[in-house]
């Protein structure tokens, strides 16, 4: 395929004869909002990079509906780096958020890279290591913080650019993807949004969260140290 008029993180710092075997291997695929298009045995066959758009990673509860958001991949982004390292079936579900781009790859062929490539591999494990810190946080939140306290550390971690998977996440998220986000339902993150505004630390409109106060929201995160 031709290289993609931007290129991808992926590739900094690679030769260029490593970016033409590259796109030698890459197509690139468009999908549509809402699209689930991802199965977990065609995960086993083939690794994704995100061009453009947003697609959410998930699990769910079936008996209670409750979904639990655990990525929501941007331009850069890879998956499933589970499935590549371990060749076992990782069980999560997969939603277009947004009209999308991206580049596949055979995943045998993206394991040969990692063996034998080094300069691949400084690239590809320090993502990896940034995902599992953010796996580690997800768990953390949620068991040690309530609602709020999460919801106010989402807010900041969004204006943070070293929060990889954080940062500018809640730009045209909706309150039920935010709530999927952090563990909840759309009716407490609504009224943890509205007791922020009444605070005037946001003001909200149609998907978007804007911080009014920035100093306030940031003491309300010295507080929760302090707890």
């Amino acid at each position: 395929m031709q290289k993609e008029s931007h290129e991808i993180e992926l590739l900094d710092n690679l030769n260029k004869s490593f970016e033409d075997e590259f796109y030698k291997y890459a197509s690139s695929l468009e999908f549509k909002k809402g699209e689930n298009v991802f199965h977990p045995d065609d995960l086993l066959k083939d690794f994704y990079i995100v061009v453009d758009g947003r697609i959410k990673t998930y699990q769910i509860n079936f008996e209670n509906s409750k979904e639990q958001t655990i990525f929501i991949y941007r331009r850069g982004d890879m998956f499933d780096v589970i499935s590549l390292l371990d060749n076992q079936v990782h069980d999560v579900m997969y939603e277009i958020l947004e009209d999308c781009k991206v580049l596949k790859l055979p995943i045998e062929r993206v394991r040969y890279w990692l063996e034998n490539d080094p300069t691949f591999g400084k690239n590809f494990f320090p993502y990896l290591a940034a995902q599992m810190r953010h796996t580690e946080e997800l768990t953390t939140d949620i068991a040690l913080y309530s609602t709020q306290d999460r919801l106010i550390n989402l807010l900041v971690d969004n204006i943070n650019p070293e929060k990889h998977f954080k940062y500018q996440l809640l730009q045209n998220l909706s309150n039920s993807e935010i709530a999927k986000l952090l563990g909840t339902v759309r009716h407490v993150i609504e009224r943890s949004l509205k007791q922020l505004k009444a605070d005037n630390i946001i003001e909200t409109s149609r998907k978007n969260i804007k911080i009014k106060s920035l100093q306030k929201l940031l003491e309300k995160t010295s507080q929760l140290l302090l707890k």
